[in-house]
């Protein structure tokens, strides 16, 4: 059981590449990496970025996947439009299923997505997508939409299926309510999942550790939905027992779903 992810090197561990071969190895499925940038970062911001060339991405990747039997890839940041059309044309030659975390904005406010790579990745990347997983925030960019409530939210997720995705997740951690909802839409139909909102500071990488949860639970053989509710259940447990480090937006603790054995109550409402 093998997975690969293709994003930026968080030096502050707790986000990025750092986040997703952690989730990984603590769901049982052995990590590879294509590096799309460095950032020197730490709890309280990114301090600075440099990014590959789309050459040694490209190399990256193909060594990756010309010997090592993938059986499900991620994205997290991509930067430019010129590494996504790296990705995508590597993605368009492969036959396994895609997860797109669409980073754009750190925790502190940081741009990590050039302006011109937001077209690239909707006309590109999203059409060879399998789940896509925006939070609120980049549902917008992606759609040109507000979203403020439920209705905007299944609107925003037809426009994001119309570009080709198989299944969206609409992440509801920005909206408020004593509940967190996230509705997970595909052409046939869709089914909510709620947890009880926590009230923390500590969710710097909550959007990689969940969407890496996901390709590995893909990567394991489970479902879709499956893979989806288990990943819930990961990040939930993470963000429910933070490790307080650093001053500002803390990480989430990837061990906590293990140490949990992964109990805790999702609630989910099927269409």
């Amino acid at each position: 059981m093998i997975a690969l992810t293709i994003a930026g090197s968080d030096s502050g561990g707790g986000a990025g590449i750092q986040a997703d071969i952690k989730t990984f190895q603590e769901l049982g499925v052995f990590g590879t990496t294509a590096m799309t940038a460095l950032t020197a970062q730490n709890t309280l911001g990114v301090h600075g970025i440099f990014d590959v060339t789309p050459e040694f991405l490209k190399q990256q990747i193909d060594a990756v996947l010309s010997d090592i039997d993938v059986r499900a890839i991620k994205t997290g940041m991509l930067f430019s439009a010129e590494l996504i059309n790296v990705v995508a044309e590597g993605m368009k030659m492969q036959s396994i299923p895609l997860v797109v975390d669409p980073v754009m904005i750190a925790k502190g406010g940081e741009s990590l997505l050039q302006e011109a790579a937001v077209e690239a990745l909707k006309t590109k990347l999203l059409p060879i997508t399998t789940i896509c997983t925006p939070n609120i925030p980049e549902a917008e960019v992606l759609t040109g939409m507000t979203i403020n409530n439920e209705s905007d939210i299944k609107q925003a997720a037809k426009k994001i299926l119309a570009m080709g995705v198989q299944y969206v997740v609409m992440k509801g951690g920005h909206l408020q309510g004593e509940f967190s909802k996230d509705i997970v839409y595909w052409r046939g139909g869709y089914f909510t999942m709620k947890t009880p909102r926590v009230e923390t500071k500590n969710t710097h990488g909550t959007g990689c550790t969940f969407s890496a949860a996901i390709t590995a639970n893909l990567a394991k053989g489970l479902s879709v939905e499956e893979a989806i509710i288990e990943a819930k259940k990961f990040i939930q447990l993470a963000i429910l027992t933070p490790l307080s480090i650093g001053n500002g937006h803390g990480p989430t603790n990837h061990f906590a779903y293990k140490k949990a054995f992964g109990q805790c109550e999702v609630t989910v409402h099927e269409s």
